[in-house]
């Protein structure tokens, strides 16, 4: 029987707070120590910009982790959660839920939207609606439920939905403003029923619309200027959701639940009483608090997590790697306007070259899968044309990336080891990811790396997140990592981010490396038009897309981010698995609560004494 032995595991990583490379965080060297079983973890050391992987056993001295609550709370009606707010919490808008989410949970918990989505099913299922339905081509009709309220006691009516869709037709600084090219016009026929009328809709954008579009009391909005509806910080916020804003500190968020909640009734009782959403210093500090269980989940990326979850200290959706459900789409976005990079030829050759399963397999110790050649998260599946995929796909094959090279006229001239370009020019690229995105560090120096053994110059490049950030929206970079490809109801969503256009000096939304081609530009307008119940209609136009995006490859799909999520049975249990009956999302990001993240909540129990 092998004898416990208490020691300290000392993880020392670079500050790291958001799901891998979706936040600016401060690079800064922690020490925290955590008092454990004796283990053998993979951690992160940073050297100058250079991330290498060591194994590390550190002896025993203990030393204590800071509490996770600044006010006295009974534990077991009160749920901390780590992972999500990267800074002060700033704003309670629910129109500003991705650049400042720091108080996430705005959107989720205090307001809601007419519909929630799962990504496990594929299903849209009603919210605030009751139903939706097209009563015909032009005319989509919703129908609330009846008995809804805002927390202050007023009722929610057909006003507030036509109100709040409005705000888009008013102001064009809000988000979904867009909207207004093809809906022309909302009526509240009663109080419980809406008629939205177009012409020429986007039917892909408008579902997705449905379970996004946050609704707000027109009671309460209709007195606020347009500077307080686009970028006002909205405090002490008036939702119709499970929680109320209660307090918060320099580093958490504290909401407490809405007993009134009229979804009670209709999908049960959220189960903490209140939750407590922290900002740890560093990733470091988040493991030692969920191992603990001082943090009963953590959407942290962990470095390590895969050892300490074999070895029982912490709980995973999978019980083997990948561990974590796939979240978002890693994407190198390659300059389309910079030689060679604007050679597809090239570009192909150069999907082969890199080693994913080695970021697979090292960079994140098996936490996260390689992506499909067509960048669709396993939920969207179905839509892959597996034909096309494997005449055009790519894999990790030096051998054959240095042939494609030298097809293409790519040789090496001068024997440095790196090719040369068709007119004899030297070939000197970067591949960049903001520093302290230490995952993301390693992934670009394995690109890197395993570009230059097939004969490609590539250097791995990590400037601060504003330079990155800014290369990134004026097309100033070579080649350059992007994640927001996304959990989402329909395969549109990532193509239009990967394809946006037209092409403006300043691209922010998306087709960062500036790829112009109408007939992909048509393709992805074509599939924004598909009912969105038409799925061999939506099959149908993916595949005309994959085909021309594996032809040309202007992006290179590389592996999913993972869902980071690591928790502790302590307190809480029932927690989503893949082995749950109806399993849902365990997370806390902004944007989340309405693909399932609220009924985790609910379907959390008390851990029995």
């Amino acid at each position: 029987m092998r004898k416990p032995i208490m020691s300290i595991l000392s993880i020392i990583i670079l500050a790291s707070l958001v799901l891998s490379g979706c936040a600016t965080p401060t690079p800064e060297i922690i020490i925290q120590t955590v008092e454990v079983e004796s283990i053998v973890v993979q951690t992160q050391v940073v050297r100058e910009t250079q991330v290498v992987r060591e194994t590390q056993i550190v002896e025993a001295t203990p030393v204590p982790v800071a509490e996770p609550a600044a006010a006295s709370y009974v534990r077991n009606e009160t749920l901390y959660v780590s992972g999500a707010a990267w800074g002060p919490a700033s704003t309670w808008n629910p129109f500003q839920p991705g650049s400042l989410a720091n108080t996430t949970g705005t959107l989720g918990y205090v307001y809601e939207t007419l519909f929630a989505f799962d990504p496990m099913t594929g299903v849209l299922t009603p919210w605030l609606a009751e139903a939706g339905e097209w009563a015909d081509d032009l005319t989509y009709n919703v129908t609330l439920r009846e008995g809804l309220t805002w927390s202050d006691g007023q009722p929610l009516t057909a006003a507030d939905v036509k109100f709040t869709f409005e705000l888009g037709q008013k102001y064009n600084a809000m988000w979904f403003a867009p909207v207004w090219n093809y809906l022309t016009g909302v009526t509240a026929v009663d109080d419980t029923h809406l008629t939205f009328t177009f012409v020429d809709p986007l039917y892909q954008e408008w579902a997705n619309n449905l379970y996004n579009i946050p609704i707000v009391p027109m009671h309460i909005w209709e007195g606020f200027t347009e500077e307080q509806i686009t970028v006002g910080a909205n405090e002490n916020p008036i939702g119709s959701g499970a929680y109320l804003y209660e307090t918060h500190a320099e580093d958490r968020n504290i909401w407490v639940r809405n007993e009134s909640w009229w979804g009670i009734d209709v999908f049960g009782t959220p189960a903490p009483t209140r939750i407590v959403d922290i900002r740890t210093s560093s990733n470091n500090v988040a493991m030692g608090m969920v191992i603990k269980g001082e943090l009963d989940l953590s959407n942290n990326f962990l470095p390590g997590i895969a050892t300490l979850a074999q070895k029982g200290y912490v709980d995973t959706y999978f019980a083997e790697p990948p561990y974590m459900l796939s979240a978002n789409t890693a994407v190198l976005f390659l300059n389309t306007t910079k030689a060679p990079l604007n050679d597809a030829a090239f570009r192909r050759a150069l999907a082969f070259a890199i080693n994913t399963p080695d970021i697979v397999n090292i960079a994140y110790a098996q936490l996260v899968a390689a992506a499909s050649p067509t960048g669709l998260l396993p939920t969207l599946g179905k839509f892959d044309d597996q034909e096309v995929i494997d005449r055009l796909g790519y894999s990790y094959d030096t051998d054959k990336a240095k042939s494609m090279l030298a097809e293409a006229g790519y040789v090496d001239v001068d024997g440095d080891g790196f090719v040369e370009a068709p007119d004899g020019s030297k070939i000197e690229l970067k591949v960049t990811c903001p520093f302290g995105w230490t995952d993301w560090m390693e992934a670009i120096n394995i690109i890197a790396s395993s570009s230059q053994a097939a004969g490609i110059n590539i250097q791995a490049a990590t400037p601060d997140y504003g330079a990155w950030n800014t290369e990134l929206q004026s097309g100033t970079f070579d080649m350059t990592l992007n994640n927001w490809a996304s959990m989402s109801n329909t395969p549109w969503t990532l193509y239009n981010l990967l394809f946006r256009h037209p092409i403006q000096e300043q691209m922010q939304s998306g087709n960062f490396g500036r790829y112009e081609n109408q007939a992909m530009f048509d393709l992805v307008d074509a599939l924004a038009k598909v009912p969105a119940t038409d799925e061999e209609g939506m099959k149908e136009i993916c595949s005309q897309i994959q085909e021309l995006m594996l032809t040309d490859m202007p992006v290179i799909p590389l592996w999913y981010n993972g869902l980071w999520a690591q928790f502790s049975s302590s307190t809480w249990t029932n927690w989503p698995t893949e082995t749950s009956t109806n399993p849902t999302l365990p997370t806390t990001w902004s944007g989340y609560w309405q693909l399932g993240g609220l009924l985790t909540l609910i379907n959390l129990q008390p851990a029995q004494p």
